[in-house]
């Protein structure tokens, strides 16, 4: 195949067509297309090809091969319920043909039947190609997609939400599990749960509810990066955007993966128009919930909504419906999962797991003595004060 036969075949993708968008394949096909237009042409777009494709550090076969595997489009995306129809599964097919003969083409093999440029071309590094099959590899991945994704949910594994769309966040929390001592019990409730969503059996909306730094946002950050291989995706989400949520349930419910839909620092108050809401969101439309859907919310108030004493003095006539109404929404959380503030014994095995993890050499019960004088400075103690002061000892920081 040519160099023209090439360009050709590559701006004629159609099941694949998001591929002519990456930032490295544009420059490929700018490429191919230059070799007509004169040594000089070609040589321009090749070098910008190979400075962009070299800044990923890949050889080109390894990067146009992940472009292919992580490409949203309509045959991954109806993998899990049959597949797609048969012309646009024979046009995956042939499709992948010509990407495989393009990923594994070295400068001097395009060039083969262009002996005067392939000459001018001579100085041009040359990009790494392998020997990969394509559809083969794109199989496993069709297997594998309830695990691995595809499009963004295969690069990124946390999102927020943006005018009702999902934006990948690129740099995320890395909290992990293992980095989280003292709480274990109150986890395994969350992490059963998650276990459940992700195997497809009935799972709640998850409360977790406590006093501030206990870890409650730090629990579900590390479970979203925990189970991420599992399939498992992070979206958070806002109070003020939960009117959005409906449509972004609604465009994941055929998605193979999994989703907690994860809501920081929930309150309300009594006449606030966020609370009907979520309601809606969890449970109460006439649409139910996706099966692979899970809220988890964190709050330190256990029934949500802010109630004053002067809301239950005035003239409403059925005042007890009305604190029913505002209290129904905590229940509407299948499990609620408490975090209190440590006591003092809890504190101390925080205390003494996170001086092992930091490296921290301090006798025990000199680290005892300083955590606890430290937390009393610090308003009490918990876990977000026990890692503050594990760090500050670890920086050399005098207390």
């Amino acid at each position: 195949m040519d160099v023209r036969e090439m360009s050709l075949r590559l701006h004629g993708l159609v099941v694949l067509r998001g591929l002519l968008s990456d930032a490295v394949m544009e420059k490929y096909a700018a490429m191919l297309a230059s070799a007509a237009s004169g040594e000089e042409a070609f040589i321009t777009s090749a070098a910008q090809f190979e400075a962009a494709l070299f800044d990923t550090g890949r050889c080109w076969t390894d990067y146009l091969l992940d472009a292919v595997l992580e490409n949203d489009n309509i045959c991954i995306r109806r993998a899990a319920s049959g597949g797609a129809s048969q012309p646009a599964e024979d046009a995956l097919a042939s499709e992948l043909a010509f990407l495989q003969q393009a990923g594994c083409t070295g400068l001097d093999e395009l060039l083969a039947g262009m002996p005067e440029l392939l000459a001018a071309c001579s100085f041009l590094p040359r990009w790494e190609t392998k020997k990969v099959d394509f559809a083969a590899a794109y199989a496993r991945r069709r297997r594998e997609v309830g695990k691995k994704g595809y499009g963004m949910f295969a690069r990124y594994h946390v999102f927020t939400v943006e005018n009702g769309t999902l934006v990948p966040v690129r740099c995320p929390d890395p909290q992990r599990l293992s980095e989280l001592p003292g709480y274990e019990a109150e986890r395994a409730k969350v992490i059963a749960n998650t276990k459940a969503l992700l195997a497809g059996l009935p799972a709640n909306n998850v409360l977790l509810y406590g006093d501030a730094g206990t870890g409650k946002s730090s629990t579900v950050k590390a479970i979203g990066n925990e189970f991420a291989s599992e399939g498992l995706r992070l979206v958070e989400v806002k109070k003020n955007q939960l009117y959005q949520i409906p449509a972004v349930m609604e465009s994941l419910a055929d998605n193979p993966l999994k989703f907690v839909l994860f809501i920081d620092d929930l309150s309300f108050s009594s006449n606030d128009d966020d609370f009907a809401a979520l309601k809606a969101i969890l449970e109460g439309s006439v649409g139910g919930r996706s099966h692979n859907i899970a809220v988890y919310a964190t709050s330190n108030r256990r029934h949500l909504v802010k109630e004053r004493l002067s809301d239950r003095e005035g003239d409403d006539i059925h005042a007890g419906d009305t604190r029913q109404e505002l209290m129904s929404l905590s229940a509407r959380f299948g499990l609620t999962v408490t975090f209190q503030s440590p006591d003092k014994q809890r504190f101390e095995n925080i205390l003494l797991e996170l001086a092992r993890q930091y490296g921290v050499q301090m006798p025990a019960d000199q680290l005892y003595r300083k955590g606890e004088a430290f937390a009393l400075r610090a308003g009490g103690r918990s876990p977000r004060v026990a890692k503050q002061f594990i760090e500050l000892c670890k920086g050399g920081v005098p207390l």
